[in-house]
């Protein structure tokens, strides 16, 4: 008989309005989230008790559900309202004031509840769903070992740029990396750098900072912006277009980003160090930004 699961803890959620826990909350088993995976998320941290780039994943929440064709439920009054609602709800749950947290925000919209049919039914509510947990934060020592990843084909579909709540693809290759005791699965499309299983990448060569397109292979993460500002304002060069496999095996650091990781450094690739096998310059002084950003927020 296999150990027994840890029971769910009664962490704060907001659901269709209503503020509970993620213990008791239900949802309908004919909502097309369960069925299809027809919806869409974002994940805003919060430092301190506070959002951070908030606009900016609101913003991208406006993107994935009119690619979607849901309708948003909510304006940005609403959805910060909601936000607000779950950090102060953190907060009272562990104890603490929320300037003394820091928070991870899950936000998700699906199309509805319906009977099962692939087309999209009309005039039917969006379900809401709202939780909350602790944001880890990377603490120095695993920040200066840095991690490991593997590299895998992306066999995931072509609208990657959609924040899409069908996920199987992204959990499989992160599984992948699991496996083998690593961090991430770092993906390629026809021989070019897309991204990883739940991060973003990018590749420094000769002091420059390289990142995939823009485009419908890529989630573009809230900190494809952040990134570009902390190299304009550190005085890195910075370059978005298609990353070959050689120069992602060649690169002398590659980095992460995610709203968990903010930027995390990848030290060992495949089983081989990437460049000295050690955090390198870029990244310090991106990281340096990022938590400038961070409390300048």
């Amino acid at each position: 008989m296999g150990a027994m699961t840890e029971p769910i803890p009664a962490l704060p959620c907001w659901l269709d309005g209503e503020l509970g826990n993620i213990r008791d909350a239900k949802v309908s088993v004919l909502d097309r989230g369960f069925i299809f995976g027809d919806g869409v998320y974002e994940v805003v941290p919060a430092y301190n008790g506070r959002p951070f780039r908030f606009e900016e994943h609101m913003a991208r929440l406006d993107r994935s559900l009119g690619e979607m064709r849901i309708r948003n439920p909510m304006d940005r009054a609403g959805w910060r309202q909601v936000v607000e609602q779950l950090i102060d709800a953190y907060a009272a749950h562990v104890g603490k004031k929320k300037e003394d947290t820091n928070q991870l925000v899950y936000l998700q919209v699906t199309r509805g509840v319906a009977m099962r049919d692939h087309v999209m039914p009309a005039d039917i509510t969006p379900t809401v769903f709202g939780m909350v947990n602790r944001l880890y934060i990377y603490p120095a020592e695993e920040r200066a070992k840095g991690v490991a990843c593997v590299t895998a084909d992306d066999f995931r579909w072509k609208k990657a740029h959609i924040k899409s709540t069908s996920l199987a693809g992204a959990v499989l290759s992160r599984q992948m990396s699991a496996d083998v005791g690593g961090n991430e699965t770092i993906m390629f499309r026809d021989g070019s750098l897309s991204e990883a299983a739940a991060s973003n990448v990018w590749v420094v060569k000769k002091g420059m900072v390289l990142g995939a397109p823009k485009d419908n292979l890529v989630l573009e993460g809230i900190r494809y912006g952040l990134i570009e500002q902390l190299c304009r304002d550190a005085g890195i060069p910075f370059q978005l277009r298609r990353v070959t496999r050689a120069e992602v095996e060649g690169a002398d650091e590659i980095i992460l980003s995610s709203a968990t990781k903010e930027v995390l450094p990848c030290t060992q690739l495949d089983g081989k160090p990437v460049g000295n096998g050690k955090p390198g310059p870029i990244y310090e002084k991106l990281f340096a930004g990022y938590q400038q950003a961070k409390l300048a927020q």
